[in-house]
């Protein structure tokens, strides 16, 4: 087998559907590619990821848990990754070191304003959770218009210190998780947590879903069924899982490594229709 020249680098990384999606992408927009998962504990990422620029690589995704880690291979940073402090894709400059973006954030903005058509402006939010994922939420939710971001977080600690990186008290509050059902109700509630991989419930109170809010799990599939079963006997307004996140930051770093913007209706149908829970069932 030839050398990848693209690949995504997790730990674990054999579920990740990165290789299909991006096969796809490339099929469609005939440019000719080979894209490999490559399974790396963090203590071993910095060494396997030279080995696979050594060999030929130009382009890399970075998922779970090393997106953190990744910051500190790179020698430019984007502008979102720098604020965010993560990176989900790498691009091998001409002088052999590494770019780092993250397109975790314009994936999820442009599923939820281009796919189903919704306007994010002027929203009060919750976020469930104040890790990686919610950080690059945070971030491109407020610069997507979104009034109002409140963090809570089982370890309060944590969403103050993500509230304190985006430094915008008059946009951002937090909260502990005992005061869920105190807060008022949201037009818009997005889980950033890990409690659907670990199969656990959050017991989240009915009150916190305003008349049509929108609900949103980071994850798809297993993972976003208890919350989305939640949000549907709240009445939402709209539940959907984080599938469609998944294709559009894959387009993006897609685009940033071939300046092409592939076509995402196609490989989201098909992966939609293949996963046990449909988004909007």
């Amino acid at each position: 087998m030839s050398a990848a020249e693209f690949a995504v680098f997790g730990h674990p990384v054999a579920h990740s559907l990165s290789p299909r999606i991006h096969a796809r992408f490339a099929q469609d927009s005939g440019i000719p590619l080979h894209y490999a998962a490559i399974d790396v504990p963090p203590a071993a990422f910095y060494s396997r990821l030279e080995q696979f620029g050594d060999a030929g690589g130009r382009g890399a995704n970075v998922t779970l848990p090393l997106k953190q880690i990744a910051v500190a291979e790179c020698a430019e940073l984007s502008d979102f990754a720098r604020r965010i402090g993560a990176v989900n894709t790498l691009t091998r400059r001409l002088d052999r070191h590494w770019r780092g973006d993250n397109t975790d954030g314009a994936g999820l903005v442009r599923d939820l304003t281009e796919r189903h058509a919704l306007d994010l402006r002027g929203r009060r939010g919750l976020i469930l959770g104040a890790g990686g994922a919610a950080r690059a939420t945070a971030f491109a939710l407020l610069d997507a218009g979104v009034e109002q971001l409140m963090i809570v977080n089982r370890t309060p600690e944590r969403a103050d210190a993500l509230a304190d990186a985006i430094g915008d008290p008059a946009h951002v509050h937090t909260r502990y998780w005992d005061d869920l059902p105190n807060l008022g109700s949201f037009e818009l509630i997005v889980d950033a947590t890990s409690a659907g991989h670990a199969r656990e419930s959050l017991h989240l109170p009915f009150g916190l879903v305003a008349p049509r809010a929108l609900c949103y799990h980071l994850s798809y599939g297993a993972a976003a069924v208890a919350f989305l079963a939640w949000a549907r006997a709240a009445h939402a307004g709209q539940a959907l899982d984080g599938l469609g996140m998944l294709v559009e930051q894959a387009a993006e770093s897609f685009l940033i490594w071939h300046d092409v913007r592939p076509q995402t209706d196609a490989i989201y149908a098909e992966l939609r229709a293949e996963l046990p829970l449909h988004a909007t069932d």
